[in-house]
């Protein structure tokens, strides 16, 4: 059993990282770096290496002994109790190209526990953090998820939905967009935080993976969220989509999705 001085202390030092890793990024943000592509095809830099071992570096001073499992470094340590769950630039597409639509993910899960959270996106000015049973913050100040209850009055945002198009359920999706009081597609980190602060009222996304959505995961729970794959399904190192709303909308969503 880990108990709040624990978390609490580990908290401050995943918020320790995440500014070590706002440094490096930034510098490389203003000087140029050169893009590689992975075997997915998606892009990596050495701003995503050098942050991913600042991180490590700064959790590691104290918890050497810790799993992690980093975006860009792999694994390490896995057997531990205690897995640190990391993306050093979560939206790297966004960042090659210049857009601010990027953040850093740091995550800690215990005995397959989500605990804690860090969200920073320096570019934008905003840090979202939380851990369990502590509530949730964005910039010092307590955050709320809304009171939605109905389609009809809520705000949706969606991310990334490639799978949900070639999904029988493509056209369920189309009737909430087309019933919803306002749709938007922020993305990335941003509508977590819009979502986490009362400013939008779900999120659905159809492809993602555990380190973009660790730390969110727990942001959004103690911000009064409910946050479950599209199946309903609580969030594991498995996952690969969300369905994040608030209390009362999240089972209509649902009912939606499946219907």
């Amino acid at each position: 059993m880990i108990d709040d001085a624990f978390l609490d202390q580990a908290l401050e030092l995943a918020r320790e990282a995440a500014a070590a890793a706002a440094t490096v990024i930034a510098r490389h943000y203003r000087g140029g770096f050169a893009v590689e592509l992975k075997a997915d095809l998606s892009p990596v830099t050495v701003a995503d290496r050098e942050a991913e071992a600042e991180i490590k570096r700064v959790l590691k001073s104290r918890y050497p002994d810790h799993g992690y499992h980093g975006e860009e470094l792999g694994r390490e340590n896995t057997h531990s109790d205690f897995l640190w769950l990391i993306d050093p630039i979560d939206g790297t597409k966004s960042f090659v190209r210049r857009y601010p639509f990027y953040s850093t993910q740091i995550a800690l899960m215990h005995r397959g526990e989500l605990v804690l959270g860090v969200s920073g996106a320096a570019h934008f000015c905003e840090t979202a953090w939380a851990r369990r049973g502590g509530g949730a913050f964005l910039n010092g100040e307590r955050v709320h998820a809304g009171s939605a209850a109905t389609v009809e009055e809520a705000s949706l945002s969606f991310g990334n939905l490639k799978t949900l198009a070639c999904d029988e359920r493509w056209l369920r999706f189309a009737g909430l967009v087309r019933h919803a009081w306002r749709t938007r597609g922020y993305g990335d980190f941003y509508h977590y935080h819009l979502l986490a602060r009362g400013a939008v009222d779900a999120v659905i996304e159809s492809d993602v993976n555990i380190l973009d959505i660790a730390a969110l995961v727990v942001i959004l729970r103690e911000a009064g969220a409910t946050f479950t794959d599209l199946d309903g399904k609580a969030v594991g190192l498995a996952t690969t989509s969300v369905l994040a709303a608030t209390p009362r909308l999240h089972p209509v969503l649902l009912a939606a999705l499946r219907d």
